[in-house]
């Protein structure tokens, strides 16, 4: 006879099936319209990804090729457009999975022990890949939102699929180095740090760069901020712990230098580089920043008003807000110049900081729900189902072609 806790892993794995296949199909059918559809429906950069893939001229500056060689190979099969489509919906689906491993690791046994807490965490892995930011219903006016995604920004982004294309390395790199952040100090040989962990974090992240780089600079800011005062902290007698995890870092900087060169070095006659402001980029889109960050993480918000001591006790969540935070000064504080100004990339860091914020603050509600007031955790995922029930409106707008703004 089956025991029970193989039965719950066969219910478990058999929706989570279900549930990335429709979601997979859904997307591959989305992806599909922005790469054939015209500028009036359907916008996104696909046409240009769709040149690049095939080694035409598309434009622009695509020195991360990951997700482009990933199409090619796809496109020795399907046409173009198709294979473009295909390699978004694969690494879209894939950071689905990489997530509801991630989640089924690190909740509680006592969730993990019957088939509907297991079901449960399918649901919320699912669900994080299609919230937005809150949206106000027609009609009503938020002061100084003058769009819905502009000037807010969202955690799922569907119209740019280079960021859903390094998303999953992304989430990899996040995991691996809230996992070493504790122990790195003992260094490679302690009881805890093991060499393949520094390896697997250094090739996450390596190629989150090679895919698309936004990531990974607020990643860089927040892990040399963490490491600097760490080092200070401990008068240096941890210098050679922090070295060891550096190194890590280093084929990705050879990696960003190279990047650099091919976007940011201004050509003769071009104005090029990266500024310095105090939110005028953003400012071009909001004038209200405040209630443009609590449309963007409410949910996270409050599960921090509300839980504010795991900050201290863990990592992960800790890591989020780090992120965030550094994500959030740099849109704030740097820029394209030139040409590129307007199209304010660096918030692309940003959304990366959206989406772990939302993330960080999942496993820690999905942790205490259960162990503390029925009335404030059932708050707390009335926030995040109003972020759910936004992007699923938000979703549906995608589907009928409508513009992501």
């Amino acid at each position: 006879m089956m025991n029970s806790e193989k039965k719950n892993r066969i219910i478990d794995r058999s929706l989570f099936t279900v549930l990335l296949a429709v979601v997979s199909a859904v997307t591959l059918w989305l992806f599909y319209k922005q790469a054939t559809g015209s500028p009036e429906g359907y916008h996104s950069d696909m046409k240009a990804y769709i040149l690049e893939m095939q080694g035409l001229d598309s434009g622009y500056s695509f020195p991360y090729p990951v997700f482009f060689k990933l199409a090619a190979l796809f496109h020795l099969f399907v046409s173009p457009e198709m294979a473009v489509a295909v390699a978004t919906m694969f690494l879209n689906s894939l950071s689905i999975v990489i997530t509801k491993l991630g989640f089924n690791y690190m909740a509680p046994p006592e969730i993990k022990k019957s088939w509907q807490g297991r079901v449960f965490l399918s649901m919320v892995s699912v669900s994080l890949f299609l919230i937005s930011m809150l949206s106000a219903v027609k009609g009503i006016y938020l002061p100084g939102i003058r769009f819905r995604y502009l000037g807010v920004f969202t955690a799922n982004p569907f119209h740019n699929a280079t960021y859903m294309a390094a998303r999953p390395f992304a989430i990899l790199a996040f995991f691996w180095f809230g996992k070493l952040l504790p122990v790195y100090e003992e260094g490679v040989h302690g009881e805890k740090g093991k060499i393949r962990d520094y390896f697997l974090f250094s090739l996450f992240l390596l190629t989150a760069t090679m895919t698309k780089p936004s990531f990974t600079i607020v990643l860089v800011g927040t892990a040399g901020l963490i490491m600097l005062f760490r080092l200070f902290r401990s008068g240096f007698r941890n210098f050679v712990p922090t070295l060891q995890l550096g190194l890590c870092f280093i084929p990705t900087f050879v990696d960003l230098l190279y990047q650099y060169k091919g976007v940011f070095v201004p050509e003769e006659g071009v104005e090029g580089g990266i500024g310095f402001c105090f939110g005028e980029v953003w400012a071009l889109y909001c004038s209200n920043l405040p209630l443009a960050v609590c449309l963007a993480v409410g949910f996270p918000l409050l599960v921090l008003v509300l839980n504010y001591k795991e900050l201290k006790e863990n990592t992960l969540y800790r890591l989020s807000w780090q992120i965030y935070l550094m994500g959030f000064a740099m849109a704030f504080l740097l820029y394209e110049k030139g040409f590129r100004m307007p199209d304010f990339n660096f918030s692309w860091g940003y959304m990366y900081g959206i989406f772990f914020c939302h993330m960080g603050a999942l496993l820690v509600l999905i942790r205490s729900t259960g162990k503390k007031k029925p009335l404030l955790t059932g708050i707390q995922w009335l926030a995040y189902l109003c972020h759910f029930v936004c992007g699923l409106n938000y979703f549906l707008g995608f589907l009928r072609g409508w513009m992501y703004y």
